[in-house]
Parts: structure tokens; sequence; C-alpha cells
């Protein structure tokens, strides 16, 4: 039976998304299953889109937006969708994210998440047990269109050693990522520098941190704690984030050395293996 739930389009985001696809499906003269069939996905799925129980991805908005001929409306609005599927704490410094023309950032743990690849975010995003976790990798991944626009922000990396050695998911899940980091080398505006193990005290051990600058807005420090995220756009702790960030850059190696040195893992500790021979021999 096809679902009718009346929706409240001023809600959030993803009711008017579920709003207005039904509305326009409607002008078209068009069945759930019918467009589902242009789309590629059954009728049940465009129901549960139109009526909040699943979320669009950037594919099904831009099929939505071929099939009804409305001229993109489906693949601007999908982006502001996608980024309220974020934790709410989060949703600020993401909004703020995408309007940074500088992003420099130290991680102690993990690859940053603007260079993730889908798999490795997903193994990073299933550790808080979240109940959408289709949602957040797909927000997560709508965050990373912020690097391929036309002026995207410059983006500094310092990642730690740890963070290349730390098995997050898979074998394969890591060999894919640390090989996805070295495709930015090709990227004029992004710098991903390794701070090695041997450096040994730094100026960052008391965790991760990014710094955001803007054009037209005062710079944004972020930090996260167990629970939250927390921005801060004091002068003052600006200052000591720039300061600390020098330092970090110091001490890494530079971007070509550390593009080896994420080679060498690579290779070293995540390279492909035939499963062994289990069979005993005498």
């Amino acid at each position: 039976m096809v679902n009718i739930r009346a929706l409240d389009p001023s809600a959030s985001p993803l009711d008017y998304f579920g709003s207005e696809l039904r509305r326009k499906r409607e002008a078209a003269g068009l069945t759930q299953k019918e467009l589902g069939a242009i789309i590629f996905c059954t009728g049940s799925l465009v129901g549960q889109i139109e009526t909040t129980l699943k979320v669009p991805t950037r594919e099904f908005a831009e099929r939505a937006d071929a099939a009804l001929m409305t001229d993109g409306f489906f693949s601007r609005l999908v982006g502001l969708v996608l980024r309220s599927q974020l934790p709410t704490w989060f949703q600020p410094y993401a909004e703020l994210e995408a309007r940074a023309t500088y992003v420099s950032t130290y991680q102690a743990q993990m690859v940053y998440g603007l260079l993730q690849t889908e798999a490795y975010a997903r193994a990073v995003l299933a550790t808080g047990m979240p109940d959408q976790l289709d949602e957040l990798v797909a927000a997560r991944m709508e965050r990373q269109r912020i690097l391929t626009r036309e002026q995207p922000p410059l983006t500094w990396v310092v990642l730690d050693e740890a963070a290349l050695h730390r098995p997050i998911g898979s074998r394969e899940i890591m060999r894919a990522q640390l090989a996805h980091l070295l495709t930015f080398q090709l990227n004029r505006s992004v710098r991903v520098q390794v701070l090695p193990f041997e450096a040994g005290e730094h100026a960052s051990l008391v965790g991760s941190f990014n710094a955001l600058r803007f054009d037209d807005h005062p710079e944004i420090v972020y930090t996260e704690d167990l629970i939250s995220g927390h921005m801060s756009a004091s002068p003052d702790t600006a200052r000591e984030a720039a300061l600390r960030y020098a330092h970090l850059q110091a001490s890494a190696l530079s971007v070509e050395d550390s593009a080896a040195l994420i080679t060498r893992v690579m290779e070293e500790r995540y390279a492909h293996t035939s499963a062994p021979d289990e069979r005993a021999v005498a």
C-alpha cells in the first residue's frame, strides 16, 4: 500500500526533500513505482524517502532531477539534507568548514575525515554504534565535496604516524586508505605531512585539533572530547593553535618524505597476501 503520510515541509531538510519529491512526482503524473523504474530503484525506496524513513543519497537526488526535469533542485537540496544527519553538536562546525578558505588539522589517532575513504569512514563511525550508520557515512562523504569544488580550501593535514599503523576495518581497507592519501600528491590544494614516531614529544601531545580560516570571519579552533566538539574564536586560542601547528609542521616529514613513508607502511604492513594454506605438512 502506498504510504500517504502527511509531511510538514518546515520540520527539517529531510521532510522538505520528501514533500517536494512527492509533490513533483505527482505533478509529473508518476506513481512511486514508475519513478523508481526510471531512476533504477524500487517504488518502496521512493516512498520511504518521501516519508522520511530513508535519507536520499546524492546519486538518488541527481537521478530524480533528471527524471523529473527539476533543474538540479534535488541535487542542491541533498547536501543540506545529508548535513542535517550529522550529530547536532557537529553541524555548526560542518557549516563553517564548508565556508573556510584554509583548513589545518593535526590528527593523532586516525586519518582526517575529509581524506577518509568510504570504507574507512564506515569502520570509524561504526565504533560509536550509531542507529543510522549509512546516513552518517553519506554525510561524511558529502563533507568531502568541499575539496572538489571550483575554489576548494587550502587543506593542510599533519597525521601522526600512529594513524598509518592503526588497523581500521581490515588490511584491505587500510591499504586502500593509504593509497587514497597518496592521490593527494596531485592535488594542489591539499598537503599531507606525517609526524614520525622518531619526532618524540611534540607540541600537541594533548591530542588532535582543527583550525579554520575565513576571508570574512574570525579564525575558529575546534577540538573534540569523548562526547562532543568545542569551537573557539578567541584570538588567544587561535594564536596558541597557530604556534603549536607551526611546531608540528616543523617536526613533521616533508610532503615528499611523508608520501614515501605512507608508501612504505602500505607495502610492508598492508601488502596483499594470499590466504594461508592450512593443510598440515608432514
